[in-house]
C-alpha cells in the first residue's frame, strides 16, 4: 500500500487529502470536505492535467506592449507543460490581438490551442 498527500485546488478550502492505492488502483481517499476534492484526487492520481500560461511577443502594438499573456484553451496533460512552453517560444504575433485568438494551435501536439487572454490594440 502506498499513501500519497495531496492539496486538493478543487475549491478554496485547499483541504490536505491523503490517497490510498494498492498499485494502480485507488483504495481510499480521505481528508476531502467536498465531492469536488474527491473527484481532484481520483483525476490527480490517474491522468493530472494543466491549464498552461506564458506570454509570447506582439509586435505593432499601438501601446506599445511587447507581449500578450495566453493560456491553453483547457487542460493538457501534465507532462505535456514543458513541450508547450518550448512550442511557443519566438512566437511573435501581429497586432491588434484580442481575448480568445488562437497563438499557437495544437501546441506541443496536444490537440488544446494556445489563447490570448488580453486585448492588445
Amino acid at each position: 500500500m502506498e499513501v500519497r498527500k495531496l492539496t486538493c485546488i478543487g475549491c478554496p478550502m485547499g483541504c490536505q487529502m491523503e490517497v490510498t492505492l494498492d498499485g494502480a488502483e485507488i483504495i481510499q481517499i480521505a481528508g476531502n470536505t467536498c465531492l469536488r476534492g474527491d473527484a481532484y484526487a481520483r483525476k490527480e492520481i490517474t491522468n493530472p492535467t494543466r491549464i498552461v500560461t506564458s506570454t509570447v511577443r506582439v509586435r505593432g502594438s499601438k501601446t506599445g506592449a511587447p507581449t500578450v499573456s495566453c493560456k491553453t484553451r483547457s487542460d493538457v496533460p501534465k507532462s505535456s507543460i514543458f513541450g508547450c512552453i518550448k512550442d511557443i517560444v519566438g512566437i511573435c504575433v501581429q497586432a491588434p490581438v484580442h481575448i480568445g485568438d488562437v497563438v499557437k494551435a495544437n501546441v506541443a501536439g496536444t490537440g488544446v490551442d494556445m489563447v490570448a487572454t488580453k486585448d492588445v490594440e
